[in-house]
């Protein structure tokens, strides 16, 4: 019975559209009639004349007959006009809007859906360009099916982590999927997206899991004290912690933490913690945790200029990232950095400033001074040292050259000068920059300058010229910086032969760059472009660096390698 209706309605639905579409073929007939039998202008005149003694419309509330179907029905005010002037019964009136609401849908533009989605996918790493391969539809099939698998059985390790990465990011770590990624026989757990476990989920992990050494958990909102216990009791061989948002547990069980498992502690890093974790827990750390090699606070609310005092006698710390939330004073930051500096590999200092003292370059100075051995330097969001200290900072620096930079954010901040002073620039500007690369560009793999806005055009003309080469660059931040413009992103390909990516947020004078194969610009000034402009065109430089390393290649094993095109 169901399926004779729907035919019957079907039929009715083409009787209606085939009766409209007679409706506007006799009109036309009889308008070309007209014309071949009055003329344009004399046929046009009498029937503006006939119009005048046409028979009025029915009012709401009157019968009138249907100009299609010839069907006499009641008018009302939402009853439709018809193509000659006269009125439509409901199902025609429903007919003619149908047929106009698809011809006015055919008639739009083409928009593309899930752009937001596609994008975020793409900053992620989840998109790739071209045909996916057979391992990452298994992966997305998998996570797109999380609630019907049992078990996932014996995969290997970067399998494992890319779908943990992918459940997090749909949030669909849980108390049941949990499961699938515990396995006896691991060292390291992670969760990235912790948000839906239960604090019994997490005793699980210390259970499955006896000789875990490294633990990483985000948004951990439910790890409380009575875990903190479990994971003392448990996992005797822990190494490396790193929990975010953990903010249920209380002062005297991160105390505890320290004293039971201090001694083979090598890594902490905890971040966004309100409710607990102050200076005392961190006299607690040092104390107890001598052998820390790794040492990360960030957005910890209660820690002050104690925190600072007690984290220079760590002596064998050799990775260091601190963001505090209170001002801290210049000099213990100094102290800091003249007790333990000289053994650094990593230093991170974010957002500190000192408000209450005159600005000054000492900071910079004492790290040119003391740090000897870094790798990393992070030193963002700081508008007190001027251009001039991260001249003197690279210039002569003993120190090997670094593989990762961020100084994000060190300009001067003043709405009514936002180009700052002109003889004393304040923040990293054209020397420094310069400076900076010439210190190490050879051996720099990740920049980050963006909102460094005193940075002249000509010193980024200079740098990327195109002649010069930064042989293992990968990836710049620009964002922010006004002047860059399409000739410098185009000098950014030239110069550094290795470049994956290039974010140009910000950057309006950025246009119509074509991008090179194997790269991705990010950050299109026009909203209607794609966010992402991955290259597709083989540019002439990148064949000749090619021939240059395949005859490299051919020098040194001494074989005959086909040359590209």
């Amino acid at each position: 019975m169901a399926a004779e209706r729907s035919k019957k309605r079907k039929r009715d639905q083409d009787d209606a559209i085939a009766k409209i579409k007679k409706g506007k073929e006799s009109k036309k007939t009889a308008a070309k009639k007209k014309k071949k039998k009055g003329g344009s202008d004399d046929g046009s005149d009498y029937e503006d004349m006939m119009d005048m003694y046409k028979k009025a419309k029915p009012l709401p509330g009157q019968r009138g007959s249907c100009e299609l179907c010839s069907k006499a029905f009641t008018v009302t005010p939402y009853s439709k006009a018809g193509l000659d002037g006269g009125l439509l019964c409901t199902p025609c009136g429903k007919e003619i809007a149908k047929e106009v609401k698809a011809t006015e849908k055919s008639n739009k533009p083409a928009v593309r859906r899930g752009r937001r989605k596609i994008e975020s996918n793409r900053l992620d790493g989840f998109n790739f360009r071209g045909t996916k391969t057979l391992q990452q539809l298994c992966i997305e099939k998998l996570a797109n099916h999380a609630d019907d698998i049992d078990e996932f059985g014996d995969m290997p390790e970067p399998i494992m982590k890319r779908l943990s990465e992918i459940f997090s990011k749909k949030r669909a770590t849980n108390s049941t999927t949990l499961k699938l990624f515990l396995q006896p026989d691991m060292r390291s757990f992670a969760v990235h997206e912790a948000a839906y476990l239960q604090t019994e989920d997490y005793n699980q992990i210390f259970a499955v899991i006896p000789n875990l050494k490294k633990l990483a958990l985000r948004n951990c909102c439910q790890f409380k004290d009575v875990n903190i216990e479990y994971m003392i009791e448990k996992a005797k061989s822990i190494e490396a912690i790193q929990l975010l948002g953990a903010n249920l547990v209380s002062n005297d069980k991160w105390i505890d933490l320290f004293v039971a498992r201090g001694k083979d502690l090598k890594a902490l890093k905890l971040e966004w913690l309100d409710a607990a974790f102050d200076d005392q827990a961190v006299e607690a750390l040092t104390t107890f945790c001598p052998n820390l090699e790794r040492l990360k606070l960030e957005r910890c609310k209660l820690l002050g200029v104690d925190s600072v005092d007690a984290i220079a006698r760590l002596e064998n710390l050799k990775h260091l990232t601190l963001r505090f939330n209170v001002e801290i004073p210049r000099e213990r930051i100094i102290n800091l950095v003249r007790t333990i500096g000289c053994n650094l590999r990593t230093l991170c200092l974010e957002n500190f400033l000192d408000n209450a003292s005159d600005p000054t370059d000492e900071l910079l100075d004492l790290i040119h001074t003391c740090c000897r051995h870094l790798q990393k330097l992070r030193f963002t969001e700081n508008n007190e040292c001027s251009d001039e200290g991260y001249v003197n900072l690279f210039k002569g620096w003993a120190n090997p050259p670094l593989r990762y930079i961020d100084l994000n954010t060190t300009r001067d901040i003043d709405n009514g000068n936002p180009d700052g002073p002109e003889d004393f620039p304040i923040g990293l500007a054209s020397e420094g920059f310069k400076a900076l690369m010439a210190h190490s560009g050879r051996q720099l793999e990740y920049l980050d300058i963006a909102s460094c806005r005193h940075i002249s055009l000509d010193a980024f003309a200079d740098t990327f010229d195109g002649k010069k080469q930064y042989p293992n660059l990968q990836e710049i931040n620009l964002s922010f910086c006004p002047v860059v413009d399409t000739v410098i992103v185009a000098g950014i390909f030239r110069s550094c032969p290795k470049i994956k990516k290039v974010v140009t947020f910000g950057c309006f004078q950025v246009k119509d760059v074509v991008v090179p194969k194997g790269i991705v610009l990010i950050g299109a000034p026009r909203a209607h472009d794609a966010l992402e402009q991955f290259g597709e065109v083989v540019m002439e430089f990148q064949k000749e660096l090619r021939r240059e390393m395949e005859k490299d290649m051919e020098r040194i094993t001494g074989r005959v390698v086909p040359v590209m095109s």
